[in-house]
């Protein structure tokens, strides 16, 4: 039975092709707001690293009216790092807005949610956004993404929808409209296309209860809360329903809160019917892929499955001379306590306690998923430190796999020489190449090890014009050992504040890290050396003052500026024997012991030769 007052829509689309820019059009041209109300622009990018970032971290769920009919729609990340959400989130959607920039066309993030999108089955209606951008070129996007459905392998349904079904827009002007001059001044026309367009729900609203569990929220007041579509019969509060586990395994429990969505919020209600995406407060440990159904008639629905962990990360306690310095909380126990907290509320992660107790292994999905819980918690207070993130082989019939990405570059041709051999000393493989009018295009398979890093060689290589994606592809075949970093790096010897005239001396030996009044502390990295080989150094040096005057003696010392390094990027950098000391002022570059005599005492009983010290 068709649900014609529902539509479930996701929105699909590259990183920064606008999909939380258009969703406030949306809600603006369905009324969600007074004419005179101040509203944040992304609305829906809540999470202040969302902002900050511009991207979506998480799947949002909203719902907005239109011409008598309610629109589910989901917000969905673009970023591979959070792909598991994409997956899961298209479960609840019949049809699917897939946003590509007028200019850009179809990207790797594209191929990456769009192959999720025609696997669910979804009709996809394509908006060509940004249509004022400088350059747009509508029609040649409108074909390369069709193209790209076909390689996709969409079905001849699904094909057809897309050619017949195209809406032109400028979300960030608030206009859309069926003709690429876009000469109607407002989203009416993709609302109207929404409601004409996009099936509704086909489902049995009088058969046995169906709801699938595809989110977890969590509240400190009432504890998980399952987020899900109805797929039959409808869900009322205060009902005793079956919880069937992805594993087969069941149990009994209580509705005691539901919720539908209305807007940007949630509305309490008395039950929740098929077709439509709901809230349910009273499953003590749901978790994603449950089905909640009627104990009398259980239902069974496909179970979901979350991609496993591709990468992890060790959480220790700070062992800095400077610990407490920024922080407010600096113990084992409270990052311990706060991790497991976040095990509970974030299933996308594997969260558990090393062996030996002295810090948590935290897996995820690549260095942005790991990156943002850091971020968070320095935001809270927290002072940690963390080891150079390791990646997660698997065992299959007797074989080593290890997870292989598939890397796009975009370059101007000049530099596709340099790109290609910066892959082949990572390990990568050229799988395709082509050549336009000013820019190349390349694609890899490369090693997620051969990735870390890659991205800053990359841009020196093209001098910062690159443009540079990855997403995972499949487990292969272990490919060897890969070249770390080729530089060594420059270690301060003492704790001291650094001075102009040491940096001055040290940055003709490579790149310093830190500028003059900077806190440094041994074992701490303060530069790269331009050759292999670590080097210990004294950033506090001063000149040694006589009674003997030169010619050059009052000329200013003339400083480089100093390399600064994001989290993500001080991930990428750091080498198995170093850590990376996260504060909420600071992110700093250490050596695990900090004194160089421990060091190499350290290394003589590994049985290790530092064959490049002199």
């Amino acid at each position: 039975m068709l649900q014609k007052h529902l539509r479930n829509v996701a929105i699909i689309a590259h990183v920064d092709h606008g999909k939380t820019t258009l969703v406030d059009k949306l809600l603006r041209a369905s009324g969600a707001f007074r004419e005179n109300q101040k509203v944040e622009e992304r609305v829906l990018d809540s999470n202040d690293q969302e902002r900050e970032r511009g991207i979506t971290i998480l799947a949002k769920n909203i719902s907005i009216e239109y011409e008598g009919v309610k629109i589910n729609i989901i917000d969905t990340p673009g970023h591979a790092d959070f792909g598991g959400e994409v997956e899961r989130v298209l479960r609840m959607a019949d049809g699917a807005l897939l946003l590509v920039d007028a200019f850009e066309g179809p990207m790797p993030q594209t191929r990456f949610v769009l192959r999720n999108a025609i696997d669910a089955g979804l009709a996809i209606m394509l908006v060509v956004n940004k249509i004022d951008r400088d350059g747009a070129r509508p029609e040649m996007v409108v074909n390369n993404t069709l193209d790209l459905m076909m390689d996709l392998g969409a079905t001849d349904e699904q094909l057809e929808f897309a050619m017949e079904h195209v809406v032109y827009c400028s979300a960030i002007l608030g206009k859309a409209d069926t003709n690429p001059a876009l000469k109607n001044d407002n989203m009416t026309p993709l609302l109207d296309m929404i409601i004409e367009a996009l099936p509704a729900p086909d489902i049995d609203v009088d058969g046995p209860l169906a709801m699938q569990c595809v989110t977890v929220d969590h509240s400190s007041y009432v504890g998980r809360i399952g987020i899900g579509r109805v797929y039959s019969g409808t869900i009322h509060d205060a009902e005793k329903i079956l919880v069937v586990k992805n594993d087969g395994t069941t149990e009994n429990a209580t509705v005691k809160q539901l919720f539908t969505f209305d807007y940007l919020g949630r509305k309490e209600c008395q039950r929740i019917e098929a077709g439509d995406i709901g809230a349910v407060v009273g499953v003590d440990d749901t978790d994603i892929g449950d089905v909640y159904t009627d104990p009398e008639k259980p239902v069974s629905l496909d179970p979901i499955h979350i991609d496993p962990p591709t990468m992890s990360v060790i959480f220790e306690p700070s062992t800095s001379p400077l610990v407490g310095r920024d922080g407010d909380i600096v113990g084992g126990r409270q990052l311990k306590e706060r991790l497991a907290r976040e095990g509970e509320n974030n299933v996308t992660m594997t969260i558990k306690e090393t062996e030996d107790k002295t810090g948590v292994e935290v897996s995820g999905r690549g260095i942005l998923h790991l990156s943002v819980l850091m971020e968070t918690l320095r935001r809270e207070g927290f002072e940690f430190q963390v080891g150079r993130p390791r990646v997660l082989f698997k065992k299959e019939g007797g074989q080593t796999l290890e997870p292989i990405e598939l890397a796009v570059v975009e370059t101007p041709g000049e530099y596709s020489g340099k790109i290609i051999e910066l892959f082949g000393d990572a390990g990568g493989t050229m799988r395709n190449m082509e050549t336009g009018e000013n820019l190349t295009h390349l694609e890899f398979a490369i090693p997620t090890r051969g990735i870390m890093g890659l991205k800053n060689r990359i841009l020196n290589a093209t001098h910062g014009e690159g443009i540079f994606y990855h997403n995972f592809l499949e487990y292969g075949p272990f490919a060897g050992e890969i070249g770390g970093r080729s530089n060594g790096a420059m270690i301060s010897m003492s704790t001291e504040k650094a001075v102009a005239y040491a940096l001055g001396t040290l940055q003709e030996r490579g790149a310093m890290f830190v500028e003059p009044g900077t806190e440094v502390y041994e074992g701490m990295l303060v530069g790269e050396r331009s050759k292999p080989g670590d080097m210990v150094v004294n950033v506090a040096k001063t000149k040694n003052l006589g009674n003997q005057r030169s010619a050059t003696a009052d000329i200013a010392v003339q400083l480089t500026p100093p390399k600064t390094f994001s989290l993500e990027e001080a991930l990428e950098y750091i080498d198995d024997d170093e850590l990376v000391e996260i504060t909420p002022k600071n992110i700093r570059m250490r050596k695990r012991i900090l004194n160089d005599i421990e060091r190499r005492k350290d290394k003589v009983r590994r049985g290790l030769v530092d064959k490049t010290k002199k």
